[in-house]
Formats: structure tokens, sequence, C-alpha cells
């Protein structure tokens, strides 16, 4: 299925005047930053707006211009708009159950993403897995079509680019990635100031968490392979926020000789979410995910396990073994 163009989705702009828009559970900066970008943009032209995440904004993002206007469905029945836009979400599912309840009611539907595993679920579907983040998307979009790129969406969207580029430097960044962020800074981002704010501001909590993943490290597959895992014991005992944990994978991958990086966390439902991470193009954590309900990108994916951890921990690095195998 051909993407929607960007020229059709800004037509159902233009033919509308209230607008919801969402993203995935547990949002991180890419979807934080995206819903703001063009929810300020839509803001600028006169449009009504209505932001919506089901578990609210990670206390880590709350500096970002408008997260005060982003609710959770708490509260709502139903939502008041047109068209909604689902922004950074993979599939319908990952909206959050109370979400999907409260815009049930709206028939238009419009996806942007940049997961390659996403089913294109909306009415018009805008997917691009070339692109390291949906903000980046968001940039060309709001730029193509003149909807404003004001000081506090450049802030959002530069935001979300960062974050899900691991500040520029994964290999997904390109070199229209770094025109676009040199694009936003013209724009006014205040980029000393939200870089700051992105990586060099996290509660003591953060480092007390990371002190508990060092001690229950794992290197296995002769070095190729580093894990670790949270416990809802370690959790309660730290009183952590979900937002706490967010980038700490970024260490394991960091070790020296380490092919893959994964992460188990034991959810207060029972559940393990599992995040991996690859450095080797050759190793699709993507398709390892996929394997159990879950999916991503190849050097970057996630998905839900059964319990218990260390059920679910032996599960999943048993298939990144055998990926492993594979590539000699």
């Amino acid at each position: 299925m051909e993407n929607a163009s960007f020229a059709t989705i800004r037509e159902q702009i233009d033919a509308h005047d209230r607008f919801v828009l969402l993203s995935h559970v547990r949002p991180d900066g890419d979807a934080i930053g995206s819903q703001l970008g063009l929810a300020h943009g839509l803001l600028e032209m006169g449009k009504e707006v209505t932001l919506l995440t089901e578990d609210g904004v990670p206390s880590s993002l709350a500096f970002l211009p408008g997260t005060d206007l982003i609710n959770t469905p708490d509260g709502y029945t139903e939502v008041d708009a047109e068209v909604v836009f689902a922004l950074d979400t993979a599939t319908k599912p990952r909206l959050g159950e109370k979400v999907n309840a409260v815009v049930a009611g709206i028939s238009k539907w419009i996806n942007i993403d940049h997961h390659i595993t996403n089913p294109r679920y909306a009415d018009l579907n805008h997917i691009d897995s070339e692109s390291p983040a949906t903000g980046q998307i968001l940039y060309d979009f709001m730029e193509t079509t003149g909807i404003p790129i004001n000081q506090a969406s450049a802030d959002n969207l530069y935001a979300a680019i960062s974050t899900d580029t691991g500040s520029f430097q994964f290999p997904s960044t390109t070199a229209k990635t770094y025109r676009i962020g040199a694009s936003l800074v013209e724009k006014g981002v205040r980029l000393g100031e939200i870089n700051q704010l992105l990586y060099e501001n996290f509660p003591y909590r953060r480092i007390e968490l990371l002190r508990e993943l060092l001690n229950s490290l794992k290197v296995t597959a002769k070095g190729q392979v580093a894990s670790w895992r949270l416990t809802q014991e370690t959790v309660q005992r730290l009183g952590l926020e979900l937002d706490d944990s967010e980038g700490l994978i970024d260490h394991l991958r960091s070790i020296q000789g380490v092919h893959v990086a994964v992460f188990f966390e034991e959810l207060d439902t029972g559940k393990i979410r599992v995040s991996s991470r690859s450095k080797d193009d050759r190793v699709s954590v993507g398709e390892i995910c996929a394997t159990f309900g879950g999916g991503g990108h190849t050097l970057a994916a996630g998905a839900r396990m059964a319990g218990p951890i260390e059920d679910a921990e032996s599960k999943f690095l048993t298939q990144v073994y055998h990926a492993l195998e594979g590539i000699g």
C-alpha cells in the first residue's frame, strides 16, 4: 500500500477544525515531541487540538513547551474531534486501551510513523521506515505543506529527532537528519538548554537504578550479548517512575565486543517488557522481537512477554544466540 502524500494529509487538515493527536504507551521523546511539534503548528493555524497519551508525559520531558496540553484519557468518555492523528505508534493497540476507547467514535484516522512493522491501520497512512524518527517525517510534512514551525514546534521536533537518534549518533542518522537539525536551530531551537535538560538532568534515583542494573549485568555468548533485568521489587524499593529506565540500555550497547544488548523489565501486570538493541545489522532484533509479538527496527526493537522474568530472559536470549550463530 502506498503512502498518502503530504498534500493529501494537508487537505484533511484544511477540511476539518478539530483534531486529536495521540502517541504510544510509555511515550518517549519522539512520541511527545511529535505530538507537540504538530500541535503547535495546528494551533497557530487556528485549529482545535486535543492531545492524549495513555500514561501521560514522562517527568523527564515535562520541560518541553506545551506539555501541559497533554492529558491522559482518564475523565474522558469521548473526544470531540473530527480527525485522529496517531503518531509514532506502530500498532493501534500500542495507543493504549483507554485512549482507543475514548476515540472509538472518530471515523477519520491519519497514521504517521517510522516503524517498519506498522500495518497501516488508519484511513491515511504515511510510514517512512528509512526515517530515524517520526519527528523528522513531521518536519518534512510541515515544511513541505506550509504548516507553521514556530519556536515551540521547533523545540519539540528537535527533541523528537535528537532522542530517537541517540543525539544524532545512531546509524539510522542521515545527512538529511543533520540538515533538518540545522534548520531547526536556525528556527530558534534553544539548543544548549534543551540538550542539557534531555541528557544532563536525571533524578538521583536513576543513578541508584543504574547501580542495581549493573549488579544484575550478564555478558554471554563470548562477550557478544549483554543483558540485565529490572524487577518489581527494585521498582518499588527505589520508588521508580516509568521513564527512569529510558536510555539505560545504551550502557550495555557501549560495551566493547557486544553485538546485542537486552533489557528485561518486570511490569506490575506480570508481563515482561523487553527492550533490545543490535550493533550489527546482520542481527535484526526487530525480527527476534516479532517472534514474541513485538517489533520495531533492525537495530532497535521491543516486545512484551509472559513472565516470570527468568523464563522470558531464557527464551529471548536463546533466539539472540541463534541469530548470532547465523553470522558466523
